[in-house]
């Protein structure tokens, strides 16, 4: 059970003051963790105090990089779980960047991975990988066993990361446990440029009754997790030990087209125009085509299945940013 597990144990998550780590922290929070929040703020990344405002007095806070090997060795001691997912998630920044990309998500994670080997070698590690890592399939629903095809520097370098974590789990015996997340939304994204999630961006430009492009037909399918279901992912194999060693999909279960998508959230949000454009260069060739997950390994090693529907997921967060704001324009 998830809700006794995490009572007094020390968690510790990389890219608490982001999107999917804030909200983590505050689940974590509520199940009665001591949590430790770690966050470079590196500018435009997604950080944002804000995130964390409910539950800013119950965490503790630290603006360390995991490129730095003092600080992680510092705090990586005593954590009894640690959820890894400050990386670099950018697609079109790791094709104008790649050496900013490998400096974070290759030396970066060796960094970490080196400070809880000589640290903390019995910590629990889960770590934030990506659907980016398949690249173009050939066939949906994708499985574990798919092809590695990436076809940008993000996906190259965060199956690395992936594949650091399950040689540090063979070699020096560390408890990793790899997620691969499709695409996710919800509420504490950042919404100030569109190079991180770009449902979340959509949504943005909806709500500001801008014109939405589709670029080109628009009918790639897709699959979405409400960022609630994917925190729930990590708790669950967060406190399994048979999870140690494994790699798990995410996955909506329900088949979106792009253009379905976008429909959806001007319907929800009534703001916002289509406009259907030809596919700019720098997003044309990082297009993977249709991508729908296969999550049944994760759903029979913990029972986890996707419980947020679409429109229920989009629905709660309109609310949250029409509420909001003023603390993510």
């Amino acid at each position: 059970m998830v809700e006794p597990y995490y009572q007094n144990k020390k968690v510790a998550v990389t890219g608490g003051l982001g999107f999917i780590g804030s909200n983590l922290s505050i689940e974590l929070v509520r199940l009665g963790a001591k949590v430790t929040v770690i966050d470079p703020m590196i500018p435009l990344y997604g950080g944002n105090l804000y995130n964390v405002e409910s539950i800013k007095n119950k965490v503790d806070i630290h603006y360390d990089d995991i490129r730095d090997k003092r600080a992680m060795e510092m705090l990586v001691k005593d954590q009894d779980v640690i959820f890894h997912i400050g990386n670099q998630t950018s697609h079109i920044d790791s094709m104008t960047d790649p050496f900013l990309d490998v400096d974070i998500n290759c030396r970066g994670n060796l960094v970490f991975l080196e400070a809880c080997r000589k640290e903390n070698p019995e910590v629990k590690i889960v770590y934030a990988g990506s659907r980016a890592q398949y690249g173009c399939v050939e066939s949906t629903p994708v499985d574990e066993e798919a092809p590695i095809r990436p076809i940008d520097i993000y996906g190259v370098n965060k199956h690395a990361g992936e594949l650091y974590h399950r040689v540090y789990h063979k070699v020096y015996g560390l408890r990793t446990t790899a997620l691969r997340l499709t695409n996710t939304y919800g509420p504490r994204h950042q919404m100030k440029h569109s190079r991180y999630g770009i449902q979340n961006w959509i949504i943005r430009l909806a709500l500001d009754d801008e014109k939405i492009p589709i670029y080109g037909d628009g009918l790639q399918l897709r699959d979405y997790n409400y960022v609630d279901d994917v925190i729930d992912a990590f708790l669950r194999v967060g406190c399994k030990q048979n999870t140690d060693g494994e790699t798990y999909n995410l996955g909506g279960g329900q088949p979106i087209s792009f253009r379905e998508m976008v429909e959806k959230v001007v319907k929800i949000a009534d703001s916002g125009k289509i406009v259907f454009a030809p596919w700019p260069d720098e997003r044309k060739h990082i297009e993977v085509g249709n991508y729908i997950a296969d999550y049944q390994k994760i759903k029979k090693t913990v029972g986890w299945s996707p419980r947020v529907g679409f429109e229920e997921g989009l629905e709660k967060t309109i609310r949250f940013y029409r509420k909001y704001k003023k603390y993510y324009w």
